[in-house]
């Protein structure tokens, strides 16, 4: 019998944005009927080689081959016909249609779109029974969580035809119960003869799910292993280039003062529903405190309120000794010595419009060295940025470019560069490495710990277990908007997801 072709096969793939050469002859295969992972440092030119495969982007130089035929692949509609689809990072769905709506764009079989719908929603049945993604198809997106959302974006792939599917960093915004489901519709969709695609920088989810591993690193393919064949310390080598602490190294916390203090929070939505209730904690001088807990369960709203984004209903918050009233903003947190870096970086971290050295002042544009007069120095704000890319590894190191155009492991360290560096007593943050690499982990994390062991207070909330237990010197569990729970670090899993899930270990 004929060996089966590849269902992909990249053959000496290059492309250059101006300076930047993001691909350098680039060779991948992939067999079909497998899962495939992509992974690689933020900036490594995951995101563009996908993208070039998807349409949105052209090769300078190379060839596309899909099934073993040559393909040219000029727009997504061309990847379409040729049986891919891709799920984004950042999905692409308009939030105010329902679900059957937003599958129907761009498959809608006429002008008065009666067939184009029906069709869809008989498609969106059989697929949903077939793959386990069962999503309402009346409901409207935006009122679903997040892993309904990309269900979506995989159903609309699937109605399509797709046989081969690409998803940038599934598990970026997702929570451990949402990711351990997607990785039981990957499984089945193998098992159904698709091929997946998965670019991703978290190792255990590769080892997890994965047939074959390719690592790429500065813009070159540097190996391809078998999954079963490699560990996580040889990849986290390959992806960086040198040795990588995969724990974090810290001493023993010497907890001061009292920097932030929150008495009885009671925070409410626009809907009137009670987010946070009546909470109650301390965080001191030279600790962490890390909030555990499955997302939406108030943790994003306690912390827009201690910003100053969101106004509590009832109770107090102190920092550096100071009653913060619920009138008082962030500026005016800032001049306390409060920094936040939020949970979304692209709603509340970054304006993606501007250019780099303009988000690294956002919040602190009113800081007399950045001023000449009453206007902003912007040599002076350059320089600036030009300081924190260098020291933060920030790549591009082009402060002139814009935001967007940044990768988003790269676009978190411009936040965490801007908050840090101004040297504040308060430091909370929400989730301070989704979507970023291992090795931009590894330095987010000494930062962290550095900061702590310097004396600042720092209140942490993140849905990655691991990260909460690595850093934290306390964990705060929240569940239904209440704190139900205060652990060690050194609290088993199930003790900690026993508390997460309302249930008193």
């Amino acid at each position: 019998m004929p060996e089966t072709p590849p269902a992909i096969e990249l053959v000496g793939i290059d492309k250059r944005f101006g300076a930047v050469h993001a691909n350098k002859d680039i060779h991948l295969s992939v067999a079909k009927g497998s899962i495939h992972g992509i992974i690689g440092e933020n900036g490594a030119g995951k995101s563009t080689l996908m993208s070039i495969l998807y349409g949105f982007y052209h090769a300078d130089a190379g060839e596309i081959r899909v099934d073993g035929r040559p393909t040219q692949i000029r727009t997504s509609q061309d990847a379409i016909v040729a049986g891919i689809g891709m799920v984004h990072q950042h999905f692409m769905l308009v939030e105010n249609f329902t679900v059957l709506e937003n599958v129907v764009l761009g498959a809608e079989g006429g002008a008065t779109l009666g067939k184009g719908v029906a069709k869809v929603r008989t498609a969106l049945k059989k697929l949903s029974d077939d793959y386990q993604l069962e999503v309402d198809p009346d409901a409207v997106v935006e009122e679903l969580p997040v892993g309904l959302q990309q269900r979506v974006e995989i159903l609309k792939a699937m109605v399509r035809g797709a046989e081969i599917l690409i998803l940038d960093e599934p598990t970026g915004v997702l929570t451990p119960a949402e990711a351990d489901h997607l990785f039981k519709v990957l499984r089945v969709l193998k098992e159904q003869g698709k091929t997946v695609v998965l670019i991703t920088h978290k190792l255990r989810e590769i080892m997890a799910i994965t047939d074959t591993v390719s690592v790429m690193r500065r813009g070159e393919m540097v190996a391809t292993r078998k999954t079963a064949d490699t560990t996580v310390e040889e990849l986290a080598e390959l992806m960086v280039g040198r040795r990588v602490l995969l724990r974090v190294q810290k001493g023993a916390a010497h907890p001061g003062e009292v920097l932030l203090s929150v008495r009885g929070l009671t925070v409410r939505d626009g809907r009137g529903v009670t987010m946070v209730d009546d909470v109650s904690f301390d965080v001191r001088a030279g600790e962490i405190v890390g909030i555990a807990g499955v997302a939406g369960n108030g943790q994003s709203e306690l912390l827009e309120c201690i910003a100053g984004i969101r106004r509590q209903s009832a109770g107090q918050v102190f920092v550096a000794g100071t009653e913060v009233s619920p009138k008082v903003g962030p500026d005016a947190l800032r001049r306390l010595g409060l920094a936040h870096i939020p949970e979304d970086r692209h709603h509340m971290g970054l304006v993606l419009a501007f250019e780099e050295y303009e988000n690294a002042i956002l919040g602190y544009h009113d800081d007399p060295k950045l001023l000449k007069g009453p206007f902003l120095d912007i040599d002076a704000c350059r320089r600036d940025a030009e300081e924190k890319i260098a020291k933060y590894d920030i790549r591009p190191p082009n402060c002139r470019l814009k935001t967007a155009n940044f990768s988003g492991g790269n676009q978190q360290k411009i936040v965490v560069a801007r908050e840090i560096e101004r040297d504040p007593k308060v430091l909370i943050i929400g989730q301070p490495t989704r979507g970023v690499d291992i090795g931009a982990i590894e330095f987010i994390h000494r930062r962290i710990v550095e900061m702590r062991d310097a004396g600042k207070a720092i209140l942490l909330v993140s849905v990655e277990l691991d990260e909460i237990r690595s850093l934290a010197d306390r964990i705060l569990v929240m569940f239904a908007g209440r704190v139900v729970g205060e652990e060690t670090p050194e609290a088993g899993e199930q003790a900690l997801g026993l508390l997460m899930a309302g249930i008193a270990a």
